[in-house]
Protein backbone atom coordinates (compact mmCIF):
# COMPACT_ATOMS: atom_id res chain seq x y z
CA UNK A 1 0.00 0.00 0.00
CA UNK A 2 1.76 3.81 -1.23
CA UNK A 3 1.93 6.30 1.53
CA UNK A 4 -0.99 8.55 0.05
CA UNK A 5 -3.49 5.45 0.25
CA UNK A 6 -2.85 4.82 4.16
CA UNK A 7 -3.51 7.88 4.97
CA UNK A 8 -7.20 7.52 3.19
CA UNK A 9 -7.16 4.11 4.89
CA UNK A 10 -6.51 5.92 8.15
CA UNK A 11 -9.30 7.88 7.60
CA UNK A 12 -11.69 5.75 6.38
CA UNK A 13 -14.14 4.38 8.94
CA UNK A 14 -18.03 2.88 8.28
CA UNK A 15 -19.60 3.69 11.65
CA UNK A 16 -22.92 4.42 9.99
CA UNK A 17 -23.78 1.24 8.51
CA UNK A 18 -26.68 3.29 6.78
CA UNK A 19 -23.90 5.42 5.18
CA UNK A 20 -22.90 4.39 1.58
CA UNK A 21 -19.65 2.93 0.65
CA UNK A 22 -18.85 5.78 -1.50
CA UNK A 23 -19.56 8.50 1.18
CA UNK A 24 -17.40 7.42 3.65
CA UNK A 25 -14.40 7.30 1.28
CA UNK A 26 -15.20 11.02 0.05
CA UNK A 27 -15.24 12.43 3.62
CA UNK A 28 -12.05 10.03 4.48
CA UNK A 29 -9.91 11.68 0.71
CA UNK A 30 -11.51 15.11 2.42
CA UNK A 31 -10.03 14.70 5.29
CA UNK A 32 -6.57 13.11 4.30
CA UNK A 33 -6.55 17.00 1.93
CA UNK A 34 -7.77 19.36 4.92
CA UNK A 35 -5.22 17.92 7.15
CA UNK A 36 -2.21 18.59 4.65
CA UNK A 37 -1.62 15.02 4.48
CA UNK A 38 -2.69 15.04 0.42
CA UNK A 39 -0.93 18.54 -0.39
CA UNK A 40 -3.03 20.80 -3.18
CA UNK A 41 -1.41 19.47 -6.72
CA UNK A 42 -0.71 16.17 -5.65
CA UNK A 43 -2.16 13.20 -7.57
CA UNK A 44 -4.51 10.55 -5.79
CA UNK A 45 -3.72 6.92 -5.90
CA UNK A 46 -5.12 5.46 -8.72
CA UNK A 47 -8.18 3.86 -8.60
CA UNK A 48 -6.89 0.42 -8.35
CA UNK A 49 -4.59 1.73 -6.14
CA UNK A 50 -7.52 2.76 -3.92
CA UNK A 51 -9.58 0.29 -4.17
CA UNK A 52 -7.05 -2.80 -3.92
CA UNK A 53 -5.48 -1.06 -0.44
CA UNK A 54 -9.15 -0.31 0.85
CA UNK A 55 -10.67 -3.44 -0.16
CA UNK A 56 -13.69 -1.20 -1.87
CA UNK A 57 -15.07 -2.32 -5.41
CA UNK A 58 -13.63 0.35 -8.40
CA UNK A 59 -17.43 1.26 -9.39
CA UNK A 60 -17.34 3.11 -5.20
CA UNK A 61 -14.02 4.26 -5.61
CA UNK A 62 -14.78 5.77 -8.63
CA UNK A 63 -18.17 7.18 -7.29
CA UNK A 64 -16.37 9.17 -4.59
CA UNK A 65 -13.94 10.37 -6.64
CA UNK A 66 -16.53 12.09 -8.93
CA UNK A 67 -18.53 13.26 -6.26
CA UNK A 68 -15.45 15.18 -4.81
CA UNK A 69 -14.71 16.58 -8.54
CA UNK A 70 -18.15 17.55 -8.86
CA UNK A 71 -17.28 19.70 -5.57
CA UNK A 72 -14.46 21.06 -6.54
CA UNK A 73 -12.11 19.31 -4.69
CA UNK A 74 -10.11 17.33 -6.89
CA UNK A 75 -9.60 17.54 -10.36
CA UNK A 76 -9.80 15.11 -13.06
CA UNK A 77 -7.86 16.03 -16.66
CA UNK A 78 -8.75 13.73 -19.64
CA UNK A 79 -5.30 11.13 -19.88
CA UNK A 80 -3.99 12.34 -16.05
CA UNK A 81 -4.22 11.63 -12.60
CA UNK A 82 -6.81 12.73 -10.42
CA UNK A 83 -5.06 15.97 -8.48
CA UNK A 84 -5.90 17.90 -5.44
CA UNK A 85 -7.56 20.88 -6.68
CA UNK A 86 -5.36 24.31 -5.66
CA UNK A 87 -5.97 26.07 -2.92
CA UNK A 88 -6.54 29.89 -2.51
CA UNK A 89 -4.14 32.13 -0.08
CA UNK A 90 -5.61 35.09 0.39
CA UNK A 91 -2.55 37.71 2.23
CA UNK A 92 -4.80 39.64 5.03
CA UNK A 93 -2.28 42.29 5.11
CA UNK A 94 -3.01 43.16 2.01
CA UNK A 95 -6.26 44.84 0.58
CA UNK A 96 -6.79 43.51 -2.78
CA UNK A 97 -9.90 42.20 -4.16
CA UNK A 98 -11.33 38.49 -4.69
CA UNK A 99 -10.34 38.75 -8.61
CA UNK A 100 -7.25 39.97 -8.02
CA UNK A 101 -6.24 37.32 -5.04
CA UNK A 102 -7.72 34.54 -7.47
CA UNK A 103 -5.77 35.26 -10.93
CA UNK A 104 -2.65 35.51 -8.30
CA UNK A 105 -2.95 31.59 -8.03
CA UNK A 106 -3.08 31.67 -12.11
CA UNK A 107 -7.00 30.67 -11.81
CA UNK A 108 -10.10 32.64 -13.51
CA UNK A 109 -12.38 34.63 -11.28
CA UNK A 110 -16.06 34.75 -11.87
CA UNK A 111 -19.19 35.26 -10.40
CA UNK A 112 -22.49 34.21 -10.31
CA UNK A 113 -25.16 37.01 -9.64
CA UNK A 114 -27.63 36.97 -6.74
CA UNK A 115 -28.65 40.73 -6.05
CA UNK A 116 -27.84 43.70 -7.66
CA UNK A 117 -29.85 46.43 -5.89
CA UNK A 118 -30.29 50.15 -4.46
CA UNK A 119 -32.18 49.83 -1.59
CA UNK A 120 -32.24 51.63 2.17
CA UNK A 121 -29.15 50.69 4.34
CA UNK A 122 -29.50 48.48 6.69
CA UNK A 123 -28.87 49.35 10.71
CA UNK A 124 -25.57 47.32 10.47
CA UNK A 125 -24.73 49.19 6.91
CA UNK A 126 -25.34 52.54 8.08
CA UNK A 127 -23.34 51.88 10.94
CA UNK A 128 -20.23 50.62 9.10
CA UNK A 129 -20.41 52.96 6.52
CA UNK A 130 -21.01 55.95 8.54
CA UNK A 131 -24.70 56.70 6.90
CA UNK A 132 -27.91 58.20 8.20
CA UNK A 133 -30.70 55.61 8.40
CA UNK A 134 -32.50 57.00 5.30
CA UNK A 135 -29.59 57.36 2.99
CA UNK A 136 -29.52 54.31 0.26
CA UNK A 137 -26.75 51.55 -0.67
CA UNK A 138 -25.81 49.69 -3.42
CA UNK A 139 -26.28 46.53 -2.16
CA UNK A 140 -24.40 43.07 -4.28
CA UNK A 141 -24.65 39.96 -3.42
CA UNK A 142 -23.19 37.26 -5.31
CA UNK A 143 -21.03 34.02 -5.52
CA UNK A 144 -17.03 34.16 -6.03
CA UNK A 145 -15.74 31.59 -8.29
CA UNK A 146 -12.28 30.16 -9.05
CA UNK A 147 -11.99 28.11 -12.54
CA UNK A 148 -15.79 27.69 -12.61
CA UNK A 149 -15.35 26.72 -8.77
CA UNK A 150 -17.96 28.22 -6.70
CA UNK A 151 -15.44 29.04 -3.68
CA UNK A 152 -17.45 31.98 -1.43
CA UNK A 153 -20.83 34.45 -1.38
CA UNK A 154 -20.07 37.93 -0.76
CA UNK A 155 -22.47 40.47 0.05
CA UNK A 156 -21.23 43.79 -0.03
CA UNK A 157 -22.94 47.41 0.41
CA UNK A 158 -21.81 50.68 -1.13
CA UNK A 159 -22.77 53.96 -0.36
CA UNK A 160 -25.46 55.09 -3.12
CA UNK A 161 -24.37 58.50 -2.99
CA UNK A 162 -20.41 57.70 -4.37
CA UNK A 163 -22.07 54.20 -6.54
CA UNK A 164 -24.85 55.97 -7.98
CA UNK A 165 -25.98 52.45 -10.22
CA UNK A 166 -26.03 48.83 -9.34
CA UNK A 167 -25.52 48.34 -12.89
CA UNK A 168 -22.24 48.87 -13.91
CA UNK A 169 -20.12 47.28 -16.25
CA UNK A 170 -18.31 43.86 -15.68
CA UNK A 171 -18.06 41.82 -12.82
CA UNK A 172 -15.32 43.89 -10.63
CA UNK A 173 -16.65 46.30 -8.22
CA UNK A 174 -12.74 47.73 -7.59
CA UNK A 175 -12.36 47.79 -11.09
CA UNK A 176 -15.55 49.98 -11.18
CA UNK A 177 -14.34 51.85 -8.03
CA UNK A 178 -10.58 52.60 -9.26
CA UNK A 179 -12.45 53.97 -12.64
CA UNK A 180 -14.37 56.37 -10.57
CA UNK A 181 -11.02 57.10 -8.71
CA UNK A 182 -12.76 55.46 -5.20
CA UNK A 183 -10.20 52.84 -4.75
CA UNK A 184 -10.02 51.72 -1.23
CA UNK A 185 -6.49 51.98 0.33
CA UNK A 186 -6.86 50.99 3.58
CA UNK A 187 -9.94 48.73 6.18
CA UNK A 188 -10.28 46.63 8.60
CA UNK A 189 -11.57 43.32 8.82
CA UNK A 190 -13.08 40.63 10.95
CA UNK A 191 -12.63 36.86 10.78
CA UNK A 192 -15.16 34.36 12.08
CA UNK A 193 -15.97 30.77 11.88
CA UNK A 194 -19.31 29.29 11.16
CA UNK A 195 -21.39 26.34 9.57
CA UNK A 196 -22.90 26.34 6.36
CA UNK A 197 -26.51 26.72 6.00
CA UNK A 198 -28.52 24.40 3.70
CA UNK A 199 -28.81 27.28 0.80
CA UNK A 200 -24.90 28.27 1.39
CA UNK A 201 -24.38 24.45 1.15
CA UNK A 202 -26.65 24.55 -2.00
CA UNK A 203 -24.95 27.41 -3.90
CA UNK A 204 -21.42 26.81 -2.59
CA UNK A 205 -21.62 22.51 -3.48
CA UNK A 206 -20.62 21.41 -0.36
CA UNK A 207 -23.07 20.22 2.44
CA UNK A 208 -24.55 21.39 5.37
CA UNK A 209 -23.05 22.17 8.04
CA UNK A 210 -19.58 22.48 6.29
CA UNK A 211 -17.11 24.78 7.54
CA UNK A 212 -17.11 28.73 6.58
CA UNK A 213 -14.49 31.12 7.33
CA UNK A 214 -16.38 34.35 6.73
CA UNK A 215 -14.36 37.64 7.09
CA UNK A 216 -16.74 41.26 7.28
CA UNK A 217 -14.15 43.54 5.78
CA UNK A 218 -15.33 47.87 6.18
CA UNK A 219 -12.64 50.10 3.60
CA UNK A 220 -11.93 53.67 3.52
CA UNK A 221 -10.42 56.02 0.88
CA UNK A 222 -7.88 58.41 1.67
CA UNK A 223 -9.63 60.93 2.80
CA UNK A 224 -11.16 58.75 5.91
CA UNK A 225 -15.15 58.24 3.86
CA UNK A 226 -16.26 54.70 4.42
CA UNK A 227 -16.54 53.07 0.62
CA UNK A 228 -17.72 49.50 1.37
CA UNK A 229 -19.11 47.15 4.05
CA UNK A 230 -18.48 43.27 3.01
CA UNK A 231 -18.93 40.05 4.37
CA UNK A 232 -17.80 37.64 2.50
CA UNK A 233 -18.45 33.75 3.43
CA UNK A 234 -15.87 31.64 2.42
CA UNK A 235 -15.64 27.92 1.68
CA UNK A 236 -12.98 26.62 4.14
CA UNK A 237 -12.00 23.05 1.91
CA UNK A 238 -10.89 25.96 -0.71
CA UNK A 239 -9.39 29.10 1.35
CA UNK A 240 -5.95 29.73 3.63
CA UNK A 241 -5.68 32.98 5.19
CA UNK A 242 -2.39 34.29 5.24
CA UNK A 243 -0.40 37.13 7.60
CA UNK A 244 2.87 37.75 8.53
CA UNK A 245 4.51 37.74 11.40
CA UNK A 246 7.41 39.64 13.14
CA UNK A 247 10.04 41.71 12.03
Amino acid sequence: MDVLTRHIAEHYREDDASEPRHAALGRAISASIESGEIEAGKSLPSERALSTGLGLSRVTVRRAIGDLVDRGLLQRRHGARTTVAPRVEKQLSALSSFSEDIRSRDMEPGVRWIEKEITRASPAEAMALGLAPEEKVVRLRRIRLADDRPIAIEHCAVPQALLPSADFEGNSLYSELQRRGLRPVRGTQRIRAGLMTAEEAEMLKARPGAALLIIERRCLLETGQAIEFTQTRYHAEYYDFVTGIGG
